[in-house]
């Protein structure tokens, strides 16, 4: 997509994504066979369900063809939430991985997987796991050592619910 169509997009659709309490994450576009595929993504600090998507979907399509920003050609129009697979790069994402477990990539090289704790505007708390029976450890991480970050899908972790019962 182009830079200018890009930031068109981003600047008519951000204001009605931010009106219904979301955030406008990415906006791509792509060719599926003689149409063009328009797959915006969106979250929120609460995630985003399903119906909302679905409204959203509408009022971004009546949107966008009260205007020629997307040119003559027949697009898809896709609208939904980010993947369990997406990475960390905003200060937000972090802030929503609180009490997740994230795989870290370090800028230094290497590899940490460990629990969110809380986040501030330098960095990360985390609890490291313990290993073969030992216990966890906390540890510190700044933004600027993270080359990547990427949430951990855990199936058989109790939610606090569960372990305060």
């Amino acid at each position: 997509m182009s830079t200018t169509q890009s930031d068109r997009l981003r600047g008519l659709l951000e204001p009605l994504v931010a009106a219904k309490g979301l955030d406008l994450e990415e906006i791509e576009t792509s060719r599926a066979g003689k149409r063009r595929m328009l797959r915006i993504i969106v979250d929120s600090d609460e995630g985003v369900e399903l119906d909302a998507c679905a409204e959203l979907s509408r009022e971004v399509s009546d949107l966008l063809d009260e205007t020629d920003v997307m040119g003559e050609d027949e697009y898809v129009l896709e609208v939904s939430s980010p993947g369990a697979d997406r990475p960390l790069t905003e200060h937000r994402h972090y802030v929503r991985a609180i009490g997740r477990l994230v795989k870290f990539q370090l800028t230094e090289g290497g590899e940490l997987i460990a629990r969110v704790l809380d986040v501030d505007d330098e960095g990360l708390d985390l609890e490291v796991p313990g290993v073969k029976g030992r216990k966890a450890t906390a540890r510190r991480i700044a933004f600027t050592d993270i080359a990547k970050a990427r949430v951990e899908i855990e199936f058989s972790r109790k939610d606090k619910k569960e372990e305060e019962a």
